[in-house]
């Protein structure tokens, strides 16, 4: 079921002063892998310098979930995963060149069983790295960001500890 985006949204001011924001929709997600028994998540440091999660923009009609495995095989190089829970959106505003912007961003819990994360410099990415859940969520810049990694670490399951993880399909 494809998700519509709100319709945009104003400032409060006085009237007349408030610009109209553009909106924007993008789909990310909170990779793991299972590393000597324990879960690690992947953070990449972006275009920005900061550590944030993979994410990018929907293309034409992209459902979200389609759009947040190609962002995150674009910015890390992983190319084998598979898709778990959505993790709920996030938003924030921004300002760029001139337009004010609202963006809506969706995740997922993904997982990546084998493969060497590659920063793609070409998508602004220039490092990629393994992290424990409570490392993860100490080094990511963004606080919003924070909310997804802990509504992550409720689903992360290690598979010799708990069953069946949440994975619904590897996606090659």
């Amino acid at each position: 079921m494809a998700s519509h985006p709100p319709p945009p949204a104003r400032e409060n001011g006085p009237p007349g002063a408030s610009e109209p924001l553009q909106v924007e929709r993008s789909a990310g997600g909170v990779v793991v892998r299972v590393v000597h028994g324990a879960p690690r998540v992947l953070l990449i440091r972006d275009p920005y310098d900061r550590w944030g999660l993979p994410k990018g923009h929907l293309e034409g009609e992209e459902e979200e979930a389609e759009a947040a495995l190609r962002e995150v095989r674009e910015e890390t190089g992983l190319m084998r995963l598979r898709l778990g829970p959505d993790l709920g959106r996030i938003n924030w505003v921004f300002r760029l060149r001139g337009r004010r912007i609202h963006k809506y961003c969706r995740f997922y819990l993904m997982s990546s069983p084998k493969g060497s994360p590659r920063p793609q410099l070409a998508e602004g990415i220039t490092e990629c790295r393994w992290f424990s859940l409570a490392a993860a969520s100490d080094r990511v810049d963004y606080e919003n960001a924070r909310g997804i990694l802990e509504r992550a670490a409720q689903w992360i399951r290690v598979p010799e500890r708990s069953g069946i993880p949440p994975w619904k399909e590897e996606c090659a």
